[in-house]
């Protein structure tokens, strides 16, 4: 098995986006007591009796509060109300130059497109309708805290305009990992949206290393999808605030599947549902078993070299290799194995890598995407949480589990 170290430039950005929508609540519906009437007259008709429906009075509560200071430059427009809805949100800075940003899907805050600059002042107008037609206005101001001493380092596994496979997971790293006390709020500010629509979740690390967002089934191919981490200048724990804001978006593809067993020692190929190509494999030797379980293709490498030289000593090697696709973070690829392609389909002869013969190997580097499933069954060892982009190693009800909020 292979111990490679990850390059940064491998966790290196994109981000993110958001999926702030316009919805609302409807206006809570008052009643008035119907108006008395009279006993009527021996004889005489019952008079008609109306009933009039009273406009519940607007009540408006924004945030930050008036004149407050210090406020972090991730700062949203919270907004409660009853008796109305919020028609309009305008952020100007000390210039008057207006801010862009959305609505939360619940309107219960207004999220600027970008973090604000730090030291600077800035001003709120809130417009409310409510159920008479009538508006009502309310304002704030606030002043941004300067640059803080500590940031939380983060990473998106997105490139924005790139195409990836059905199994792609949102991907987001941190640095310090971020602790399960802290982990709604970061959560609460990172946005995805796809198109079509498709529900999903959040799911942390035990670590707080990495989060993952996936849907229950794989993406639909064809896919749109949006994300925006927006945790520049969030606070993040312990006096820390998040780096930067990080987004991108990004097309899923046709739907490719690889399924390995070790029985059969054999890889089949399935594209939108039809066995496309199946080939023999060498995988770990049973004192370097390959890890079972479904993995995600992670890197791709027309040519790299594998040494375990500085882990492994003099028991250690280096190797050129060939179409290289990482599965793991502990160095589990897929991969050309010319001098195992007599045991490819017999016996387990590897490091714990899926070795197949150089042609098979090219035509499998020129077919995938990052982001295409790897599923491998049968060995004597099975994959670690969080060794490689995880998510669907568990069931949709385990995933959801490692959200920090309730998930509908």
């Amino acid at each position: 098995m292979v111990d490679l170290r990850r390059s940064l430039a491998a966790i290196l950005a994109l981000a993110v986006i958001a999926p702030l929508a316009a919805c609302g609540d409807d206006p809570k519906p008052s009643f008035a007591e119907p108006a008395a009437s009279s006993s009527p007259a021996s004889g005489a008709s019952a008079p008609v009796t109306e009933s009039t429906t009273v406009a519940q009075p607007v009540s408006l509560e924004v945030t930050p509060a008036k004149d407050k200071k210090n406020v972090p430059v991730s700062a949203e427009i919270g907004l409660k109300v009853s008796g109305g809805e919020v028609s309009s949100v305008t952020l100007t800075d000390a210039k008057g130059k207006t801010v862009s940003g959305e609505f939360r899907e619940d309107k219960s805050a207004w999220v600027p497109a970008k973090p604000l600059k730090t030291k600077q002042k800035y001003a709120a107008k809130v417009v409310v309708t409510g159920a008479d037609g009538a508006t009502t206005t309310e304002t704030t101001s606030f002043t941004t805290m300067g640059e803080p001493g500590r940031r939380t380092g983060t990473g998106l596994y997105l490139f924005d305009g790139n195409t990836y496979g059905v199994a792609m997971p949102v991907v987001v790293e941190f640095s310090p990992g971020i602790k399960k006390k802290d982990r709604a709020a970061v959560q609460k500010r990172m946005f995805v949206r796809t198109d079509p629509p498709q529900p999903g979740a959040w799911s942390w690390t035990e670590s707080g290393t990495q989060a993952y967002y996936r849907a229950p089934e794989y993406w639909k191919p064809g896919t749109k999808l949006t994300a925006r981490i927006a945790v520049g200048g969030l606070p993040t724990g312990n006096n820390i605030y998040g780096d930067k804001d990080r987004s991108a978006t990004v097309k899923i593809g046709r739907k490719l599947e690889m399924k390995v067993d070790n029985k059969s020692k054999k890889m089949t190929v399935v594209q939108d549902g039809k066995t496309v190509k199946t080939m023999p494999v060498s995988l770990g030797k049973k004192s370097t078993p390959s890890s079972s379980g479904t993995m995600v293709v992670m890197q791709k490498m027309a040519e790299t070299v594998f040494d375990t030289t500085d882990t492994d000593g003099a028991d250690g090697y280096r190797t050129q290799i060939q179409y290289a696709q990482r599965l793991t973070w502990s160095g589990q690829y897929i991969h050309s194995a010319p001098w195992s392609t007599g045991a490819q389909g017999e016996r387990n002869v590897s490091h714990g890598c899926v070795n197949v013969s150089p042609s098979n190997a090219r035509w499998l580097f020129d077919k995938t995407l990052i982001g295409d499933p790897v599923t491998v069954r049968g060995t004597e060892d099975k994959l670690d949480y969080g060794n490689g982009w995880t998510p669907w190693n568990v069931s949709w009800e385990e995933f959801v589990k490692g959200s920090a909020l309730k998930v509908p």
